[in-house]
């Protein structure tokens, strides 16, 4: 008797999810505000399709980051991978090490410890997955440490960019900022693109360049945690990102085909980031737990002061 009620709720708790993404769609919202909406029907209304959406989201982020090379001259995406390649390294090292003390120090579970410093160093929830099927570890050290990097993204999205003007970071200096202290590329990008088209270009140049160090960190977590399996996929979209900007530069493309596919590419990094920002659920929240979130929390801190102060005292 009660089936008709219970779908018609169904149906009114999904129904914001759909009008929302439609906003996404149609008006040309912020990075900020498209994951503030994602955050609203996360908290407090229903993701209808959570395995599609979860799937959809990665393949959408891929693709953009290809439009955006569209945008960008190859020359200057290789000096600004050249640029960042030591500093990348030296932050590397420094998040993994601390990431392993923090852990000790606080007691965690080592395999949960490394995935959110994995996180932390590399890109966010796309090393946490790579990385978690080399160690074969259980679903919800994957779940909580994902769970965790993305809060991280949101508050990083919103916060950055004010932070840059109050210090009067150039465009250079945020991109690279950005590039070293927010997790997942897609929270990179929607802040640098807040900040200005040099910090847009410096910092998805640096982050993709991060993001290739999944390849040997995985291979190294296989043999450390002795599973055997050091296979992740290559992130080819990355290729075709440099690709898109080889071409764009040497061929010289006309403004009337690069300007539609870099706007397309904005868009879905929009999308994007509402699609992630309706999976911070309640539940999610309540899974992190007090010690992981912490030692989260700290790692990205520390990560993101030294970072910021090496970059002030180089002027």
């Amino acid at each position: 008797m009660n089936s008709a009620p219970s779908a018609a709720i169904s149906v009114l708790r999904q129904l914001p999810f759909y009008i929302l993404l439609l906003v996404v769609l149609l008006f040309q919202i912020t990075p900020g505000e498209s994951l503030l909406l994602g955050l609203l029907v996360g908290l407090f209304f229903v993701q209808p399709h959570p395995s599609v959406v979860k799937k959809s989201t990665k393949y959408l982020l891929q693709a953009a980051v290809v439009g955006l090379g569209f945008g960008m001259n190859f020359k200057a995406v290789v000096a600004a991978g050249s640029d960042g390649f030591l500093f990348t390294l030296f932050s590397l090292t420094i998040a993994l090490g601390l990431g392993y003390l923090l852990g000790r120090w606080m007691k965690l579970d080592n395999a949960i410890s490394y995935l959110i410093s994995v996180g932390t160093a590399i890109c966010g929830g796309s090393a946490i997955a790579a990385v978690s099927q080399a160690m074969r570890t259980d679903e919800r050290n994957i779940s909580v440490s994902i769970g965790i990097v993305f809060i991280l993204n949101a508050v990083a999205l919103f916060i950055f960019p004010p932070i840059g003007h109050w210090l009067g970071l150039s465009q250079h200096e945020f991109g690279v900022w950005s590039a070293i202290a927010i997790h997942d590329t897609s929270s990179v990008v929607g802040a640098a693109a807040q900040y200005g088209d040099e910090a847009l270009q410096v910092a998805t140049t640096i982050k993709l360049a991060r993001a290739l160090w999944i390849i040997p960190l995985t291979a190294l977590t296989a043999r450390y945690f002795k599973s055997g399996n050091s296979t992740s996929g290559f992130p080819w979209f990355i290729l075709l990102f440099l690709a898109a900007s080889a071409a764009t530069t040497y061929f010289n493309f006309s403004k009337e085909i690069t300007t539609p596919l870099v706007s397309a590419a904005k868009a879905g990094f929009s999308i994007t980031l509402f699609l992630i920002g309706t999976g911070i659920t309640r539940d999610a929240l309540r899974k992190v737990g007090f010690r992981p979130m912490l030692h989260g929390v700290l790692l990205w801190l520390i990560i993101m002061s030294a970072a910021l102060s090496f970059l002030l005292l180089e002027r």
